[in-house]
């Protein structure tokens, strides 16, 4: 029998019985011991052994399938079917053919997401702009390595990286790919880990060689003069903030915008968008078109579609009669993904310690890593080199008597004495001994022997300028200067991201300003009906219209800009601008928000709330007696956000909700018939949505709480009597003048 495993420190063992009536060994282990030995090594896997790329720009899914095509001599070869890399890339990397075919796919050439692919691809590949555009099974598609994958394998056999055991010990891959040029600042990368992210963009190879070029001359060197701005494979125009761009640069963090490239076909009254934002996609943009053009924010245009074919992406925009293609644009990028933020986040592994850091420093560790790649090649070249003159020098031994030598071997009785004897007989070692032994018997001339001494000259002046080029940081420099040359020269291409300096940035209100301001008067009927109405219609036909059994739940006098907050039994917000509603008289239904709104089947409203300005606070009573308070600021979002997950707790059922601008009396009601008057002053406010909040009124067993409404809206003639002197409070039981008649429901 195996012997059971002793309690880590810190942990008491309990006996449970378990379901069977066995009894069963558990382990009470404090939570912060549990995080430290269970959750931490989990976390760190994730972060060093999968999300984070390193100094050279990849993650380990990266590497492993790139060396697997290495391995399988596809750098110059002929392609292959995409199903048998991925069976061979297995060997290396155990997480599943899905996985890894997902990572070649980004890396092709026909999926487009790098401003150099690593792998050339044929087959359908999908593109990065798409993200309904699916790419064909593994057994469809064919991979080879593209030609600039050279200069991240040119070292690779001369001991220029480390190496290290696959998975199961079973054969070896290197720990990192020595690339010649900084592929961690050229290809885009992303990643999220646990506790943690990386977001890199990517920079033109041309521009990252001469800024390392630079970096290298001079360190100090202004880096934003030489690499002007990140490239993306998919276009589009970064408009030029030197500011946010020089934080990026210094410190890894920061956005910069990016939006499309377009133009205006005059002829066909037509808009063609051809090049997007990296961060978005052609289904993201004309979901956001459609729904301004549904909501009536944007009336001038007819019809838009996408025409992406074989020779690329294109979005076309039909304009009505008289339609402004320059106003239009401008609106669409204030209101659509035709315009994004790129957030960066240089998160890079440094040995094996994740670190944020700028431009700046990612060279500085480059070059020092490269530098190291470069002495181990160099020091690999004249191992081999001092070994081969070794050699040699053995062989010019033999040189001045080749008789000698022959009848050495020839008076040899025995084989294994053979290199004994002719060590003896010439003063060399066991390796060159070995050597002569092993030369062809049609080569033991003078001719051959002669030609292979004249080399020892040769080699001794090679092996001492490789000795000096090891000992020289400056000729080391000037060996990777070279080599960023020679890769510029032969790979760089044009910029495709465009760089915008003179543009006008629109004001954060401008979109606000095109929408009508003025006064209106909001209903809302217990079934969820809304209707807004002027003041002039109101005063022409003041009696409101409802269904059969349903009646007035909130109403309110507000301002066409505000936004309505609609909540949900299922804890989700729902916005909507009032101006998306259009004007109505008293003497119709209104609008039905679940279908207006689009709420999940059977959700139910439970309370709205109108804002302009996003101040107050938000009091939410929950039925097992806790209240929370919230900011309704933190319902407010940067982006046209329609619905908010999380938007108060889940633990218990919503009794009621209230928005407050100033303090004030409240009175709670239980289901027993007990009031508690409390002020709201009591209630500290939260910072998170979904918070529990703190206990108001203690309840009975099979008692919740049921109503709560400001102190003067209540009929309660005595107050003083329910007022709690310290919160939890049971209240008191409703005298039956203090009840009145109506009664407080959500809507």
């Amino acid at each position: 029998m195996a012997k059971k495993k002793p309690p880590q420190e810190g942990g008491k063992k309990v006996n449970n019985p378990n379901v069977m009536g066995l009894r069963a060994e558990v382990l009470e282990q404090p939570i912060t011991q549990t995080l430290e030995l269970n959750y931490m090594p989990y976390a760190m896997s994730v972060i060093v052994s999968r999300a984070i790329p390193e100094i050279d720009g990849f993650k380990p899914s990266h590497r492993k399938l790139l060396y697997t095509m290495y391995q399988m001599k596809l750098l110059g070869g002929s392609r292959t079917k995409s199903a048998n890399v991925v069976g061979q890339t297995m060997k290396l990397n155990p997480h599943g053919d899905t996985a890894i075919y997902d990572t070649m796919v980004r890396l092709s050439r026909g999926y487009g997401a790098l401003l150099h692919p690593l792998v050339d691809s044929k087959g359908n590949f999908g593109k990065v702009y798409s993200r309904d555009m699916a790419w064909a099974a593994s057994r469809y598609t064919e991979v080879r390595l593209d030609s600039i994958c050279g200069e991240l394998f040119r070292d690779i056999d001369q001991d220029a990286v480390d190496f290290v055991d696959n998975y199961d010990g079973s054969m070896k891959e290197p720990a990192l790919l020595p690339t010649t040029f900084p592929n961690v600042l050229v290809s885009a990368n992303q990643g999220i880990a646990v506790g943690m992210a990386s977001n890199l963009c990517g920079f033109n190879l041309g521009e990252v060689c001469d800024a390392t070029i630079a970096y290298l001359k001079k360190p100090e060197t202004d880096l934003l003069s030489i690499l002007k701005a990140p490239d993306f494979p998919t276009g589009g125009e970064i408009l030029y903030d030197e500011a946010a761009l020089r934080h990026i640069y210094a410190t890894g963090r920061g956005s910069f915008q990016v939006r499309a490239r377009w133009r205006y076909l005059k002829q066909e009254h037509l808009v063609e968008i051809y090049e997007i934002p990296y961060s978005t996609s052609v289904e993201a943009i004309m979901d956001k078109v459609a729904d301004l053009i549904k909501t009536g924010k944007v009336k001038e245009i007819a019809d838009m579609r996408d025409e992406t074919d074989l020779n690329g992406l294109k979005l076309t925009i039909d304009l009505k009669r008289g339609a402004d293609p320059d106003k239009l644009m401008a609106r669409l990028f204030r209101s659509t993904p035709l315009q994004d933020a790129y957030s960066c986040n240089f998160n890079i592994l440094i040995a094996g310690m994740p670190q944020v850091m700028g431009v700046g420093k990612i060279l500085e560790e480059w070059t020092a890593w490269r530098t190291g790649c470069v002495k181990r090649r160099v020091y690999f070249d004249m191992k081999k080199k001092e070994e081969k003159l070794h050699l040699l020098q053995g062989l010019k031994k033999i040189l001045l008597d080749i008789d000698r030598a022959i009848q050495i071997i020839r008076g040899t009785q025995e084989d294994a004495e053979v290199v004994p004897n002719l060590m003896i007989g010439f003063g060399i070692d066991q390796v060159q001994a070995e050597y002569v032994a092993d030369i062809r018997l049609r080569n033991i001339n003078q001719e051959y022997i002669l030609k292979r001494v004249a080399e020892t000259a040769s080699l001794e002046e090679e092996i001492r300028d490789l000795r000096d080029l090891v000992d020289s940081p400056a000729r080391i420099k000037k060996v990777i200067i070279s080599e960023l040359q020679a890769v510029k020269k032969k790979y760089a291409l044009p910029r495709r991201t465009e760089i915008v300096y003179d543009y006008q940035t629109a004001a954060p209100d401008s979109q606000d300003s095109e929408i009508p301001r003025y006064p209106v008067h909001a209903f809302l009927s217990r079934e969820g009906y809304f209707k807004k109405i002027t003041p002039q219609s109101l005063r022409m036909s003041g009696e409101q219209k409802y269904k059969e059994g349903d009646g007035p739940a909130q109403q309110w006098e507000a301002n066409n800009q505000d936004e309505l907050l609609v909540f949900t039994d299922r804890q989700q917000c729902y916005k909507a601008r009032l101006s998306d509603f259009a004007d109505t008289k008293a003497s119709v239904l209104g609008e039905y928000l679940p279908t207006r709104l689009g709420m999940d089947p059977g959700e139910t409203l439970l309370w709205a709330c109108v804002t302009g300005d996003y101040s107050g606070h938000v009091l939410f009573f929950f039925r097992n007696g806790k209240a929370a308070r919230v900011e309704l600021a933190a319902y407010k979002t940067q982006t046209r956000r329609r619905r908010l997950t999380g938007a108060y707790s889940d633990k218990s059922p919503l009794a009621a909700a209230l928005l407050i601008q100033e303090e004030l009396e409240l009175a709670l009601v239980s289901s027993e018939g007990r009031c508690v008057v409390f002020h709201t002053a009591a209630l500290a406010p939260k910072s998170t949505r979904s918070t529990q909040g703190a206990a108001v009124m203690t309840l009975k067993p099979k008692y919740v709480l049921e109503q709560a409404l400001p102190l003067a809206q209540t009929a309660i003639i005595n107050a003083a009597r329910y007022r709690a002197k310290a919160l939890p409070a049971a209240g008191m039981l409703l005298k039956e003048a203090d009840r009145g008649e109506e009664q407080l429901s959500l809507l």
